[in-house]
């Protein structure tokens, strides 16, 4: 904590209430706004001294390499989430194991294998192969175009339905405009044939955007690249409960971005770590509604805009190179005080007030010559 001492005020000197063996009150102030009386912490007295406090501001002290403290950020304004469906929301599907679905099939070839035999159609010699006796009757009549039907919706419903679940997809399905259930299932399935299936990627995804436009803490236009990482959580709600989740991801994305200040690595603020905990927050929110899971938005390239790159280029340099003059200035006047101190704490030269400026002046031309010949 900076700290600085205050002096006795001028109208206190010289008072009559100002008793001798009476130390004057010295104060020191802190950053916030209460003045300690220095002393209270090194007197000998056993009687208290009452000093007033009053309020008062210390700024802090330029070249004595104190950290100016950050500001502290503008809270995002929270907007209203979207609202979708209440009754819209991921349920199981109905679903057979596939051994069903090839079992019905295989029957209705077989009833179909029959019926064609039971109607006279089968060839003599596929007969005889199969051990049948000759049929009866010499052609198709109603009985065996009802047969053929029947076994034949059997055979399409059963290899039809047939479907083969994998890891990381899922099929939502519908009938009618209405939402009837998710398959997450693996392996073979029998899915009813007359639900329309629409397949959905539920593995965990990322996405690198293009650079958007942002803007740092000061108002500085950017161009930011993030990095998103999500999934699809519901399934219902992300292909039913909107147009297109992928799409609303990166507006939201966008959205955010306009609203978050985006600070480049290594300043003060927490650089890209703080933007990218904020942007993820904001995001998050924004997309749970809509069945979408977001686990991280992190800025992994942040760029000035190049309308604005030279001169944010220019001030940079300017700045570094007004602290690497205070910091030579300060080692500077250092080492001359220092030299000037040994030269006559030890005796070796007794100055007046001419030769002391005389011999700073030169130590310190010729400090600097070096410093810069190093530098």
């Amino acid at each position: 904590m900076s700290t600085t001492t205050s002096h006795t005020p001028p109208e206190s000197e010289g008072q009559p209430g100002a008793a001798a063996g009476v130390r004057p009150a010295r104060l020191i102030q802190n950053e916030a706004t209460t003045e300690i009386p220095v002393h209270l912490l090194f007197r000998d007295g056993p009687d208290p001294v009452r000093v007033p406090l009053a309020p008062a501001v210390v700024t802090r002290r330029q070249g004595t390499g104190e950290q100016t403290r950050p500001g502290r950020p503008v809270p995002v304004r929270r907007r209203p989430l979207p609202e979708t469906d209440p009754e819209l929301a991921e349920r199981p599907a109905r679903v057979l194991p596939g051994a069903a679905g090839v079992l019905a099939g295989a029957c209705g070839l077989a009833g179909a294998l029959a019926t064609t035999w039971w109607a006279g159609l089968l060839p003599a010699p596929a007969a005889r192969a199969l051990g049948l006796p000759a049929a009866a009757v010499a052609g198709p009549g109603l009985a065996h175009w009802a047969a053929y039907a029947g076994t034949g919706l059997l055979g399409a419903a059963g290899f039809g339905g047939l479907a083969r679940g994998r890891t990381g997809r899922a099929w939502v399905l519908g009938l009618f405009g209405r939402y009837r259930g998710t398959v997450r299932r693996t392996g073979l399935l029998w899915v009813n044939p007359l639900l329309p299936r629409r397949r959905v990627d539920v593995r965990l995804r990322h996405w690198r955007s293009e650079a958007m436009p942002a803007v740092d803490p000061d108002g500085m236009a950017l161009r930011v690249v993030v990095l998103v990482v999500w999934r699809v959580r519901d399934t219902a709600r992300a292909l039913l409960g909107i147009d297109d989740h992928e799409m609303y991801l990166r507006e939201c994305v966008e959205a955010a971005l306009a609203r978050v200040p985006v600070e480049p690595a290594g300043g003060v603020r927490g650089g890209t770590t703080a933007a990218g905990d904020a942007l993820t927050r904001l995001v998050a929110e924004e997309t749970a509604p809509v069945g979408v899971e977001v686990f991280s938005v992190q800025p992994v390239r942040v760029d000035y805009a190049p309308e604005v790159a030279a001169a944010v280029h220019r001030r940079r340099i300017a700045a570094l190179d007004a602290r690497q003059r205070a910091g030579l200035l300060t080692s500077v006047v250092d080492s001359v005080e220092d030299t000037v101190t040994r030269l006559t704490t030890r005796g070796l030269v007794e100055l007046d007030d001419y030769d002391r400026k005389v011999l700073v002046r030169d130590l310190t031309v010729a400090f600097c010559s070096g410093r810069g010949e190093s530098v």
